[in-house]
């Protein structure tokens, strides 16, 4: 039916770029298990036919174990990528020994920022980010360059795959009392796109197959358990007034820019 149709056939991973808390080797390998478990759980399968060495390691038999029938199903099965990337975070290794119960959340053996309070009783990683990378979302940390970082790290583990940026974002609180000329001056959100787009152009400049960019999001919009609380759109929606659509500063930021691309 696809070459009939002759569609293209891909799959979303959500990942972030992970960053060694030091420079040192346990650090370093803390970081790489960290990514093996978020990005390596679904592209290993898809380029190599079976999960990562680490997590099989760290896992063992609770871990499924893919057949030879199996394996050659899902290997190589997608035309491209869609990468959703917003965020970067610190990693730091943690020893066996911590007393952690096994959970995907504790098998990497490693302490991240933005996820340490599900199950770390001291969130020490957090001092390193500075106040003003961090957005209205505890886990979103402002760091363009881990962008470049992971597009980079596809393209020379994986086999530079074909790829989309299928989300690509950063939130405000949804201050109900704000004016809203205030609301549209969502300066931030403009340093965010033009930082990652700029780290997108280097990461394809250094050979990354990235063939389109999509912004997350459109519009402000019902965010998973935040609601209603949380904004990420290029254009405000008045959630009080019939839903109606403002574009924001970052609305026309964007278009200016896509116009000036297209014209070279």
């Amino acid at each position: 039916m696809q070459a009939l149709q002759k569609g293209k056939i891909g799959i979303i991973v959500n990942s972030q770029w992970y960053v060694p808390f030091s420079p040192s080797k346990t650090n370093k390998d803390a970081a790489r298990r960290v990514l093996d478990f978020v990005l390596g759980w679904l592209m290993d399968p898809l380029i190599r036919g079976d999960y990562p060495l680490n997590m099989r390691e760290l896992v063992g038999n609770r871990l499924p174990k893919f057949t030879k029938e199996q394996s050659e199903m899902v290997k190589g099965a997608f035309d491209f990528i869609g990468l959703n990337y917003y965020s970067s975070s610190y990693a730091e290794n943690v020893l066996p020994s911590y007393g952690l119960k096994n959970s995907y959340n504790t098998d990497f053996h490693a302490r991240i920022t933005g996820d340490l309070q599900l199950c770390y009783p001291q969130n020490k990683l957090l001092v390193k980010v500075q106040n003003n990378d961090q957005a209205a979302s505890s886990w979103l940390h402002i760091y363009p360059q881990g962008l470049r970082e992971l597009l980079l790290y596809i393209k020379e583990n994986y086999g530079n795959p074909t790829i989309f940026i299928t989300e690509n974002g950063v939130d405000e609180v949804n201050n109900k009392t704000m004016p809203l000329k205030e609301a549209l001056n969502d300066n931030t959100r403009i340093e965010y796109y033009h930082k990652h787009l700029l780290a997108l152009r280097n990461a394809m400049r250094d050979g990354a197959n990235v063939k389109g960019y999509f912004a997350w999001s459109l519009l402000d919009n019902f965010e998973w358990a935040d609601g209603y609380t949380l904004r990420f759109g290029l254009n405000f929606v008045d959630y009080d007034d019939g839903m109606k659509r403002h574009p924001k500063n970052s609305a026309h930021w964007f278009k200016k820019f896509l116009r000036e691309m297209k014209q070279g």
